[in-house]
C-alpha cells in the first residue's frame, strides 16, 4: 500500500450495448486513487467492486499486447500503462473514459476493430522473401540494417494512432498511420523482395500517404514511440525514388517545398500555393493569401523572394540530404 494519501476522483465512463441501446450513456464512479494506480487498476476496481456489468478488454498488463487501448478525456492511452496521477495533473479530478472509437463501440469500452485490421492487411505487413525449405544458415541482418527500420517494428497494433487520426475520421478510405508504419517496416527490410506492390497500395489518391495532413497526432498518442508520421514521410520518399509519384497537389507540394528551400533558403508560401494548386485552385486561397501577406508570411512579389544568408551551404545541405528524384 502507498504511504501517500489517496484522493477521490470521479470517472465518467461511457456505457453502451450495441445489441440493446440506441444511444450511449455515461455513468459516474467515484474512486479513491493512489499515485501508484494506472487506468486499468481503476477499471478493474469498478468492475470487481462497483459494477460487474462494465466491459473492457485487457490481457498482458505490460504494455505489449495493446488490447487495453481506450481514450481518457479524448486522448488515446494504454490503460495498463497510463498513470492516473499524470492524468489528474493535466485534466483535474474528473476524468472521462471512452472507447477508442465511439461510432465503433460494441459493448462499453470494447470496439469492433475490423476496419483497423482490413487497413493493416492492405499494406501486406509481412516479408515477401524467397526462403529455402531447409536452409543451412541463418539470414543475418546487421545492426545497421535493423536501424533502417527506425523502430517501426515496435508497433503493438493497439490502434491508438489509427483512431486518433483526423484524416481517417473524415475519410474512411484513408489507410491510416498504423498501417503505414507497418508498410514502411517491411518495405525497409533488406530481406523483403516485393517490388512495388506495397508502394502502389500506399500511393493511392484518397487513401494513401498523400492524404495525411501532418497533424502529428499519431506521434503524440503512440505509447511505444513508433512515430508513424516519420514513417509516412519515408514512404513519400520511397514512392519518389521508385518513380511512382503521380502529378497531383500533394506531390507538387513536396517538390516545391524542396526547390523553394534550395533556391531561397526558406519556404515561399505564395509560390507554394501557386505551384501546388495550379490554375483555378490557387484562387480559392486568395483570402488566406491576402491575410498571409498582411502578416508577413507571404511576399507580394513572388519573383523577388528574399534569400537567406549562406545560400551555398543551404544548397549543399539540401542536395546531400535529399535522395529522392522529384
Amino acid at each position: 500500500m502507498s504511504a501517500r494519501p489517496s484522493r477521490k476522483v470521479t470517472f465518467k465512463v461511457f456505457r453502451f450495448n450495441a445489441e440493446t441501446d440506441y444511444l450511449p450513456t455515461y455513468i459516474n464512479y467515484d474512486v479513491d486513487v493512489t499515485h501508484e494506480n494506472v487506468v486499468l487498476d481503476i477499471l478493474t476496481h469498478i468492475k470487481n467492486e462497483m459494477d460487474g456489468s462494465l466491459s473492457y478488454r485487457r490481457s498482458c498488463r505490460h504494455g505489449i499486447c495493446g488490447i487495453c487501448s481506450i481514450k481518457v478525456n479524448g486522448k488515446a492511452i494504454l490503460a495498463c500503462k497510463q498513470n492516473v496521477d499524470q492524468l489528474i495533473e493535466t485534466y483535474g479530478t474528473e476524468l472521462t473514459i471512452e472507447p477508442l472509437s465511439i461510432k465503433r463501440a460494441m459493448k462499453d469500452l470494447i470496439i469492433d476493430k475490423e476496419d483497423f485490421w482490413v487497413k493493416h492487411a492492405m499494406v501486406k505487413p509481412y516479408l515477401d522473401a524467397d526462403v529455402e525449405d531447409k536452409p543451412e544458415n541463418e539470414h543475418f541482418v546487421t545492426p545497421a540494417q535493423v536501424d533502417q527500420l527506425l523502430e517501426a517494428d515496435y508497433c503493438i497494433q493497439c490502434g491508438a494512432c489509427h483512431y486518433s487520426c483526423p484524416s481517417l475520421e473524415i475519410n474512411e478510405q484513408f489507410i491510416g498511420p498504423a498501417a503505414f508504419a507497418a508498410g514502411f517496416r517491411f518495405q525497409a527490410d533488406v530481406r523483403d523482395n516485393q517490388d512495388n506492390e506495397r508502394l502502389n497500395a500506399v500511393n493511392q489518391e484518397g487513401s494513401g500517404v498523400w492524404d495525411c495532413v501532418k497533424c502529428m497526432e499519431c506521434a503524440e498518442v503512440c505509447p511505444k514511440g513508433v512515430n508513424p508520421i516519420e514513417k509516412i514521410t519515408k514512404l513519400h520518399n520511397m514512392v519518389f525514388e521508385a518513380g511512382l509519384a503521380k502529378n497531383n497537389i500533394a506531390t507538387r507540394h513536396a517538390v516545391y517545398f524542396k526547390d523553394s528551400v534550395r533556391k531561397h533558403g526558406q519556404l515561399d508560401e505564395a509560390g507554394l500555393v501557386i505551384y501546388s494548386e495550379k490554375g483555378y485552385g490557387m484562387y480559392k486561397h486568395m483570402k488566406v493569401g491576402m491575410q498571409m501577406i498582411a502578416k508577413g508570411k507571404a511576399h507580394v512579389n513572388i519573383f523577388n523572394v528574399p534569400k537567406s544568408d549562406k545560400m551555398d551551404e543551404i544548397k549543399k545541405l539540401v542536395d546531400s540530404c535529399s535522395t529522392a528524384k522529384f
